[in-house]
């Protein structure tokens, strides 16, 4: 690895980036097969239509191992769906980290549900086995795991926990796609999976996402809830297929029991099609890239690697939204937002990192006061459901992020000489710490 020596740039030294890093942070890498795919629908006037979008169920089906996938126009509207498909209602209950994106719960508070989130583990900043059990009630339907960031849930606890309970889970793998659990791909515990597929993820297509399960009336229910052309019902507008057996279901065909429309654009599934067939190569080079930065910083002091263990059979998948975990007990309390600042000026411009990742949903004003119904009440509370309301100070873990976790670049591509000088600056304030306190 290259030396870089004091001083820090920050106090006027050189600045250990002086590598020019070309293309290593470009994403998504769109060919002419792309552009021809997306260009074929345009031409063709089919971005409303369904037979690429339902090629594409297939394929994303059997290359998740799953047996029913459906399209959807973002990850938010799948992770809905799927809720109210496992049975999620008003007065209900769902279990699901704070530290993760609105939409991974949100949809909960639009069915008349409430989030009761738990805390993360320190190592994996995924949500804490420990603290979900004592959290189930008489009205809890539903765990939603988060892989944040990549990384790969404590799927096994989780799963004993809920089978326990009798509690659906629903993954949500918007951050891992392609990721393993002890050798296992993501998404393929639960009772169903869904995520995004925009195009700031890993596998990235335009503005999409997905829904997964092995579980046939899972799947009819969505189907029922969001794809009125797929009910079987007569029309004089769309062609129509009947994927629906359920009798219960049949009753409402032609009209969306959600009210809404869930057709993926096929824009984006045909652009999803060819993305698929280089995605497993793609993110093995992410992998390679993004394990060298972090075997590189080995040894760093008060810098941990956001990774699974090596001979875990767990992977990060595309590694979406990098980070590392930051421990300023090792470095003498120096702040995460100290170290950051100084790390930017050893990289020059070309990447920024700063403390911390989402901000914690558990206090936010949303699932506290919001009376989204207009009920004169805050929605959380309006159907009947306890108050698991939480303020400040109620998930610790969560609420240190800002202090034990800062962004990392994320690698696309495996060039060593680069990566190794992007690795030379953390390393370097790390190690010179000192002259910062």
């Amino acid at each position: 690895m290259t030396e870089v020596k004091s001083p820090l740039a920050i106090h006027g030294g050189p600045t250990a980036l002086t590598a020019e890093p070309g293309d290593i942070f470009k994403w998504p890498i769109v060919t002419e097969e792309d552009e021809q795919a997306v260009i074929e629908v345009l031409r063709a006037g089919k971005m409303s239509s369904s037979d690429i979008t339902k090629q594409f169920e297939k394929a994303f089906g059997e290359w998740m191992g799953r047996t029913y996938a459906l399209g959807y126009p973002n990850g938010t509207t799948a992770l809905r769906a799927a809720m109210w498909a496992l049975g999620v209602g008003a007065g209900d209950e769902i279990i699901c980290p704070s530290l993760t994106y609105w939409a991974s719960c949100t949809q909960a508070l639009t069915l008349g549900a409430t989030v009761n989130f738990a805390d993360c583990l320190p190592d994996t900043l995924c949500i804490d086995p420990a603290d979900i059990e004592h959290r189930i009630g008489p009205r809890t339907k539903l765990i939603v795991p988060v892989h944040y960031m990549g990384h790969p849930c404590e799927m096994d606890e989780i799963m004993a926990i809920a089978r326990k309970h009798n509690v659906k889970v629903l993954e949500d793998v918007s951050h891992a796609q392609g990721g393993l659990y002890k050798g296992r791909k993501l998404g393929t515990f639960g009772d169903a999976a869904a995520m995004s597929l925009m195009s700031g993820k890993s596998f990235a297509v335009g503005e999409a996402g997905v829904l997964v399960t092995d579980d046939k009336s899972v799947y009819e229910h969505c189907i029922a809830y969001g794809f009125y052309e797929r009910t079987g019902a007569p029309s004089n507008y769309n062609p129509t297929e009947k994927c629906i057996t359920d009798p219960e279901l049949l009753k409402f065909q032609g009209v969306p029991l959600g009210g809404y429309k869930h057709r993926m654009n096929q824009t984006c599934s045909a652009m999803a099609l060819v993305q698929l067939k280089y995605y497993d190569e793609r993110i093995a080079e992410i992998q390679r890239a993004m394990n060298r930065f972090w075997d590189l910083l080995d040894g760093a002091p008060g810098l941990k690697a956001h990774r699974p263990a090596k001979d875990s059979g767990s992977t990060m998948g595309g590694w979406y939204a990098a980070h590392g975990l930051y421990r300023p007990e090792e470095l003498d309390g120096l702040p995460c937002k100290t170290y950051c600042d100084a790390v930017n000026a050893e990289l020059d411009g070309h990447y920024r990192t700063s403390p911390g990742c989402n901000r914690p949903l558990h206090t936010h004003p949303v699932f506290h006061e919001a009376d989204i119904f207009r009920q004169g009440k805050p929605t959380v509370l309006a159907f009947g459901q306890r108050d698991v309301r939480q303020g400040p100070g109620s998930l610790p873990v969560t609420e240190r992020t800002p202090e034990t976790t800062y962004g990392i670049p994320w690698f696309k591509h495996d060039r060593p000489e680069v990566i190794e000088q992007f690795a030379a600056a953390f390393r370097k304030v790390a190690e010179h710490a000192d002259a910062l306190r």
